[in-house]
């Protein structure tokens, strides 16, 4: 990676786009933050960074997995990443001739893979350009190389950081916009033009609602989004009807607090729109004073939905895994922890069964990975079925499956259940080297008020895996704290 000293033209232009943000020396960026959780289970790294780099330092935006806010910018990895095109990987740092004695490595935080992708932003004097303005990155304690699906996931997670710097950018801009043109009508004419052509380009428009008549003003970026023509000017009873229910109450609720308080509000909601159009739109308002009374409210109002749609892509790529096409150990984990809170509080049955697959390891050895990637493909489907009553199935890892049940039917005759389905995975499996015979041990729980913790549910299900498996592979284990007595259970219930 080339560093030599930075053309001194393209460095200035560069700090004055990063310092027109106003980012730098900020409290903790909320956004920021939910980018770099996103980050932490795509790249599956300890530690994750929104950095900003400033002439002679590195300051971090966000963070996960460190308390770190600046360093000097000669000895930060990310000023290697603003420097190149696309992905910068350090498999070894320790091996690395750049950075075998750089601080970073020898000492605190120890790193010694590092992966990271630049963000960038416009200029403000030639928008047409762009400046690598900072980085986001994973870095990690041992050494490492990024999978084909977490390079496309930093590549997408940069594109997304860019996005929220472009939407912070326009909508500060746009809002300073709206409150000037009501301060300074002798500006109106020229800083309208302006707004509206932020408007189209940022996909947001302004509002105000006059407290005195409760008339409501749109400008045309609103009308934009509405999807309605400028001439049908709406109620404010009618605007709010272009959001569901559970969303319209939210915005009431926002603004009413917002009146009471002076607090401003800022919201991400669902809407949809004059011509059926499903959106995420994300409004900000705050009151309007004159000789400090409330008078109206003004706001912004963004069209978020490519954003939305990309972070919630991004969370269910890191909730899925990807062979068995099944939820993966960390949305288990999400997933048992609400069930139990609901069956806790609601009074509702819930059980917990573990699966582990009998001889996959010679599956592989035998008939190779393809063939095991087909017996896990076929495994997940099979705990997916209709039949189990849309029970939440997970790949635990390697050979190991888990089960959340709590339809109260299945769980009455949870014996009869599992026993069904220890008999569905003996059925064979068509791979691409012929029909392979398969077959699954099982260990259920029940749970109850005894069971105080996820990892003792889990432990108990997991007890009784361990006793079928001793006992007799292909067949089902209850646990000991049902209400009866723990006993092998063959594939068909006997």
């Amino acid at each position: 990676m080339d560093q030599s000293p930075p053309d001194q033209f393209a460095e200035a232009r560069r700090l004055e786009a990063l310092r027109a943000l106003n980012l730098l020396d900020t409290d903790p960026d909320q956004e920021f933050g939910a980018l770099v959780a996103l980050a932490r289970l795509a790249l599956r790294t300890p530690i994750v960074l929104v950095a900003l780099i400033d002439e002679e330092r590195l300051w971090v935006s966000a963070s996960e997995g460190t308390d770190i806010k600046e360093i000097p910018r000669e000895v930060s990895f990310c000023n290697h990443t603003i420097r190149g095109r696309g992905i910068f990987e350090v498999t070894d740092a320790h091996n690395d001739p750049r950075f075998a004695d750089n601080p970073l490595v020898t000492g605190y935080p120890d790193i010694r893979f590092y992966a990271g992708i630049a963000i960038h932003a416009a200029d403000p004097k030639y928008p047409r350009r762009r400046h690598a303005i900072g980085a986001i990155c994973g870095i990690d304690h041992r050494p490492g190389k990024l999978d084909a699906e977490q390079e496309g996931a930093l590549r997408n997670l940069g594109r997304l950081a860019e996005g929220l710097v472009a939407s912070r950018a326009a909508a500060s801009g746009a809002l300073r916009i709206a409150e000037t043109t009501q301060r300074q009508a002798v500006e109106l004419s020229r800083r309208d033009r302006t707004f509206r052509e932020a408007e189209r380009m940022a996909q947001i428009g302004s509002w105000r609602f006059q407290f005195s008549d409760r008339s409501l003003t749109w400008s045309e970026g609103i009308y934009r989004l509405h999807d309605l023509n400028v001439s049908e000017p709406p109620s404010a009873e009618r605007a709010l009807e272009f959001y569901p229910p559970h969303a319209r109450e939210r915005l009431r609720q926002a603004m009413a607090d917002t009146r009471s308080t002076g607090e401003p509000f800022d919201l991400e909601l669902d809407f949809i729109t004059a011509s059926g159009g499903q959106r995420r739109v994300r409004t900000v308002g705050g009151l309007e004073l004159e000789d400090g009374e409330p008078v109206a409210m003004t706001g912004v109002f963004q069209d978020v939905t490519e954003r939305y749609q990309l972070e919630q892509s991004l969370r269910r790529s890191a909730s899925i895994d990807e062979v068995a096409g099944i939820a993966n150990r960390n949305a288990f984990n999400r997933e048992l922890e609400v069930a139990m809170d609901e069956a806790e509080r609601e009074k509702t049955p819930l059980a917990l069964v573990l699966v582990d697959l009998d001889g996959f390891k010679q599956v592989n050895d035998t008939n190779g990975h393809v063939a095991g990637d087909d017996v896990l493909r076929a495994v997940g489907q099979r705990l997916h079925a209709p039949w189990l009553a849309e029970s939440f199935a997970a790949r635990l890892g390697g050979d190991e499956f888990a089960l959340i049940v709590r339809d109260p039917t299945l769980c009455g005759d949870i014996d009869t259940m599992v026993a069904t389905l220890v008999e569905n995975l003996k059925r064979p499996v068509e791979t691409g080297a012929g029909p392979l015979r398969i077959s699954g041990t099982a260990g259920y729980a029940a749970f109850g008020p005894a069971i105080g913790s996820m990892r003792e549910f889990i432990h108990r299900a997991d007890t009784a895996l361990y006793e079928a498996k001793r006992t007799e592979r292909g067949t089902a284990r209850r646990s000991s704290a049902l209400m009866h007595p723990p006993r092998a259970i063959s594939a068909s219930g006997s």
